[in-house]
């Protein structure tokens, strides 16, 4: 099949340079002595995760637990799941996915480690659990060097529970901060007496970076094996390592300085993500984005040049990769004009 057969607004994935991106992070952690475990919330794709896997990857880092349970049923056997368990229900999927494969958790709250040595203990398990640390990013983890210890302290004693060791989510750009909490930390830990065998930082934007921040030991990316136009934004990837394009069809030119397309806020979301409009028009790279209504896009565009014409498909780097492929059923992996894959993006929706 051809990329003219498919129907729009569909979403392309260039092949080679997704293969190009995934290998070329890998080959970067391996140069630096770091573990890469991809976050899958990017292309919640199976196949995708088992391709990471293969390329030298530890495992995965699934967000939620729904997507971390499709994962295991396509055969990824490694998975860190990076947010607060609460609720009889989560902590009954949790032990029962722990009992399958290799999982790991986090706590940020000795509330939420007592509830996984609970569930963990009446099943016989000894589950890995990381403490996450607020390294600056202002959203969940200790609040300090000496409360990420006492928490780690706490994870230890607890039974069914076995300290994993540590992990942020960093501001970006801020990786002076993020080693100082952490350097604080670990030295801490080490004067309790704690072994930490793990520290797992994330981000794609600072991923170049990883290495700098003494300690870490792995890191957890996932726009990078897209890439987007946030990502251009920050000086991360240029355009021509997006991997991701939305194929639009403009179906309406009523003024000569406005176009229409087939894809609004159920397509691209309307995150702007400090970006100028809501994606990257290849063919028309002067065009804006400039608002979105559920199925339709108003594109800006030069009221004296050609401009599309009612008809014509465009392609469409979105702001951010990650909720596109939230939007969609299925995504296609392209060859230059061929269609060679279809992939269903099997963990869409897995917000429990």
């Amino acid at each position: 099949m051809r990329i003219q057969d498919l129907d729009t607004p569909s979403v392309l994935i260039d092949r080679e340079v997704m293969e190009r991106n995934v290998r070329r992070f890998q080959t970067y952690c391996n140069e630096h002595g770091l573990r890469n475990r991809p976050h899958i919330k990017t292309h919640k794709v199976p196949e995708l995760a088992r391709l990471q896997v293969s390329l030298g990857a530890v495992g995965v880092t699934c967000q939620k637990l729904g997507e971390a349970e499709v994962m295991a049923e396509a055969g990824v056997e490694d998975i860190f799941l990076p947010y607060n368990l609460l609720g009889p229900q989560k902590l009954a999927r949790a032990v029962d996915l722990a009992g399958r494969i290799r999982l790991s958790l986090t706590c940020d709250s000795v509330t939420v480690a007592r509830g996984l040595s609970d569930a963990a203990g009446r099943r016989g398990l000894e589950i890995p659990v990381l403490v996450e640390c607020d390294t600056g990013m202002g959203r969940c983890g200790a609040q300090s060097p000496a409360a990420a210890r006492t928490l780690a302290q706490a994870v230890d004693r607890l039974p069914g529970l076995r300290f994993g060791g540590l992990m942020t989510y960093p501001p970006a750009r801020r990786t002076e901060r993020t080693a100082a909490f952490l350097a604080e930390t670990l030295d801490l830990c080490a004067r309790a007496g704690l072994q930490v065998a793990l520290v797992s930082s994330g981000g794609s934007v600072d991923m170049w970076r990883a290495h700098e921040v003494r300690g870490v030991t792995e890191h957890r990316p996932g726009t990078y094996i897209y890439n987007d136009r946030y990502m251009v934004a920050s000086g991360t990837a240029t355009l021509e390592d997006c991997a991701m394009r939305v194929l639009v069809t403009v179906v309406s030119r009523p003024t000569r300085d406005r176009a229409i397309i087939d894809a609004g806020s159920k397509t691209f979301s309307s995150d702007t993500l400090a970006c100028d409009g809501y994606g990257h028009i290849v063919e028309y790279p002067d065009a804006k984005i400039y608002e979105l209504n559920e199925e339709h896009g108003y594109v800006a565009v030069a009221a004296d040049g050609p401009g599309p014409a009612v008809g014509d498909r465009l392609h469409v780097v979105p702001n951010h990769a990650c909720v596109v492929s939230n939007l969609f059923d299925r995504v296609f992996g392209v060859r230059g004009d061929e269609v060679d894959a279809t992939w269903t993006v099997a963990a869409r929706g897995k917000v429990q």
